[in-house]
């Protein structure tokens, strides 16, 4: 068997992912294919964490202002949060249908439902083979899942982020929307800042910068593609 060249990861997946082809919700779909994928990585003994959006259900920044519900902005960051946490619920259920334990660890006291997310007791559940899924953001309104995805990274030391996008990799623009934008298989942090480029936000790419924590952007819609990226092979774009 080949052995993993990324021991502990924390895997982004946006909201928009778990949707599918949906307009909005969860494809159940789409939660066993990542599910497969997941288990996959897990019988090579790599300890995993994930970090899940809320966009499929509900997008805090879309509603504030003028948009949407006109909504206070961190009223509709909270809301996002708890969509987050019914994403997490999804996808505990259906991990655990293939024998996967797993814990739902929110930043948002809900106790009913999920773990309150606390560092030591989130390093024991990986030691202990537990796979972690981390919901509600930061728990505070005006920051993104993807900075507390980088964030739960560096907490729990984490090698890499890997985030799952609906395209192979970092491009100069939307490849879905823009004929013949230029694929990157390496950037530097300071590129994407300066470039603006959609990897993840600046907030969280600057913590990733400060900790040397390397982000790989992937396609999740090849299946395999999780295991391609744990094994160390040369897919996507790495940050570094």
């Amino acid at each position: 068997m080949k052995q993993a060249f990324y021991k502990r990861i924390v895997l982004k997946i946006s909201g928009e992912a778990l949707q599918g082809r949906k307009p909005h919700g969860i494809d159940h779909s789409v939660l066993v294919s990542i599910s497969r994928q997941i288990k996959e990585i897990r019988d090579l003994k790599v300890d995993v964490a994930i970090v899940l959006g809320g966009g499929n259900i509900f997008r805090g920044q879309e509603n504030t202002g003028s948009r949407g519900l006109d909504m206070d902005r961190a009223v509709a960051d909270y809301m996002g949060m708890l969509a987050t946490v019914i994403n997490g619920l999804a996808l505990q259920d259906v991990l655990e249908k293939m024998n996967l334990p797993t814990r739902v660890m929110t930043a948002i006291d809900m106790e009913r439902i999920a773990e309150p997310y606390i560092k030591r007791r989130a390093l024991r559940h990986l030691e202990k083979g537990r796979i972690v899924i981390f919901v509600a953001g930061t728990g505070n309104p005006y920051f993104t899942t993807d900075t507390a995805a980088a964030l739960r990274a560096i907490e729990i030391n984490a090698d890499v982020i890997i985030k799952a996008t609906r395209v192979d990799g970092v491009y100069s623009a939307d490849p879905l929307k823009v004929k013949g934008a230029k694929k990157f298989s390496r950037l530097k942090y300071i590129e994407v800042l300066k470039r603006n480029l959609k990897v993840m936000d600046a907030t969280a790419i600057s913590l990733c910068m400060d900790n040397k924590l390397p982000i790989i952007v992937f396609n999740l819609n090849k299946q395999g593609n999780i295991r391609r990226v744990v094994l160390g092979d040369k897919i996507g774009t790495t940050v570094s």
